[in-house]
């Protein structure tokens, strides 16, 4: 890449190319983390590479090999930021979802949750907790700094308790 950071557009381009070649095993477990450090070092090509590995077909987060793992753990708060944000967002996505009869997509969002939740578990454990507190406590109490977050999204009380609930699902093993 150059030393331009890409756009939440051409992050999800390339994550996608990355992807097929290391599904395709082009490229090993070390140079698809390597590729991944590059996108996450810059928060539109986390959101492209999250976007295309949380919710894609890609066998990626749900092996989630051990250079990956060290390589987004080494990202730091900002890995830590979308992938909880990502897990709220399915939770709620699961409910929206089963409540207009589309069973497919409530699937599709609980994958995502998944992914969301065995990242979330390799991840910084104080950095994890410390965010899913903030998160849990908007969802739950309506207080805190994620609470605009949640507001935005427009998710109701069935929706937030989905997201309480896939937070206290991190903790569990």
């Amino acid at each position: 890449m150059t030393d331009r950071t890409p756009s939440f557009q051409e992050a999800m381009e390339i994550a996608a190319t990355w992807l097929k070649q290391w599904d395709d095993e082009e490229i090993s477990d070390e140079v698809m983390a390597d590729r991944a450090a590059e996108l996450v070092a810059s928060r539109d090509g986390a959101r492209g590479f999250f976007v295309v590995s949380l919710a894609g077909e890609s066998s990626l987060m749900d092996r989630l090999p051990d250079p990956l793992v060290i390589k987004l753990r080494e990202a730091g708060d900002g890995v830590v930021d979308l992938t909880a944000r990502n897990l709220a967002m399915s939770a709620a996505m699961v409910v929206h979802h089963r409540n207009n009869g589309d069973e497919a997509q409530a699937l599709g969002s609980e994958r995502v949750n998944q992914r969301c939740t065995e990242l979330l578990r390799q991840l910084d454990s104080h950095r994890v907790k410390e965010r899913l507190e903030t998160l849990l406590d908007a969802a739950s109490h309506s207080r805190g700094d994620d609470l605009s977050f949640l507001e935005r999204w427009g998710y109701d009380d069935d929706q937030k308790a989905a997201i309480g609930d896939a937070v206290q699902a991190v903790a569990e093993t």
